[in-house]
C-alpha cells in the first residue's frame, strides 16, 4: 500500500494536474461507452475491415482511437473527429461533476497553486463541461489530448510535459490526481507526483504498483487536503 501522506504531497505540489473522466466528470454517465466505441469501430471497418474487427472486440473508445493509426492518417482524422462530437455531446448530458470535485477545485485555485486539466479526453469536451458548471474559473489550463495523436495519450508524459510548462511550474512540482494506471504511469514518466484516485473496488493495488504516491477513495479528501498553502521553492 502507498505510505506516503497526503499532506506531505500536497506540501509539495505547486502545480495540480487533475485527470478529468474519473476526477471531476463521468463523462460517458448518460452516453455508454460501449456506445461510443462501436460506433468508432463501425467506421474504421468501413475503411479497414480487418481493423475494424478488432476495434469490436473492445468497449473502450479511446482504444479504438490507438488503433486507427494503423490504417492510416485519414483514419485517424476520422476517428478523432467522430470521437471529439461524441465526448461533447456525452459532457452535456453526464450530469453534476463527481463528488468533492468542484471543492477540489475551488481550494486547489484558492491556496494560489496552478491548476490543469490534463486529459486523454478532448480540449472541446473538457471546456465545455467546465463552462457548462462554472469551473473555468478555477482552472488556468486544460490540456486534452494533441489532435491525431493517439501515441501522445497518457501514458505518454506529453500531456503532463505540456501543462507543466504552460503552467510555469516545474513537472516535479506538480501533482496529478488521476484514476487509471495510465495516469499515474504519465507521472511518473513526466517526474511528476501522482495521488491515485480509487474509486472503484479493486482499484488501489493497481495504482499503487503504478506508482502512485498515496490513495485517495473520494475527492472530499483532495478538496480538504488543499486548504493548506504549498510550501515555497
Amino acid at each position: 500500500m502507498a505510505s506516503e501522506s497526503l499532506a506531505a504531497i500536497v506540501a509539495a505540489t505547486s502545480g495540480v494536474l487533475f485527470d478529468f473522466d474519473g476526477p471531476v466528470c463521468d463523462v460517458f454517465a448518460e452516453y455508454p461507452a460501449p456506445g461510443v466505441a462501436l460506433d468508432l469501430a463501425a467506421i474504421l471497418a468501413q475503411i479497414d475491415a480487418t481493423n475494424g474487427e478488432r476495434a469490436l472486440e473492445t468497449d473502450d473508445p479511446m482504444e479504438v482511437l490507438r488503433l486507427a493509426p494503423r490504417v492510416g492518417e485519414g483514419a485517424v482524422r476520422r476517428i478523432e473527429e467522430a470521437l471529439r462530437s461524441a465526448e461533447v455531446s456525452a459532457v452535456k448530458a453526464a450530469g453534476a461533476p463527481v463528488a468533492g470535485a468542484v471543492d477540489s477545485l475551488r481550494t486547489a485555485h484558492a491556496s494560489g497553486r496552478r491548476v490543469a486539466i490534463v486529459s486523454n479526453n478532448s480540449s472541446a469536451c473538457v471546456k465545455e463541461y467546465l463552462a457548462l458548471h462554472d469551473l473555468d474559473r478555477f482552472v488556468h489550463q486544460v490540456i486534452g489530448r494533441f489532435p491525431n495523436r493517439p501515441d501522445l495519450m497518457k501514458p505518454s508524459p506529453s500531456s503532463l510535459e505540456r501543462a507543466a510548462k504552460a503552467l510555469g511550474v516545474k513537472a516535479s512540482i506538480c501533482t496529478l490526481i488521476g484514476d487509471s494506471t495510465t495516469d499515474i504511469e504519465a507521472a511518473a514518466r513526466a517526474g511528476s507526483m501522482a495521488i491515485g484516485f480509487a474509486n472503484k473496488p479493486g482499484k488501489e493495488a493497481s495504482l499503487v504498483a503504478a506508482g502512485a504516491r498515496t490513495i485517495i477513495t473520494t475527492m472530499v479528501t483532495v478538496a480538504e487536503a488543499f486548504l493548506m498553502p504549498p510550501v515555497a521553492r
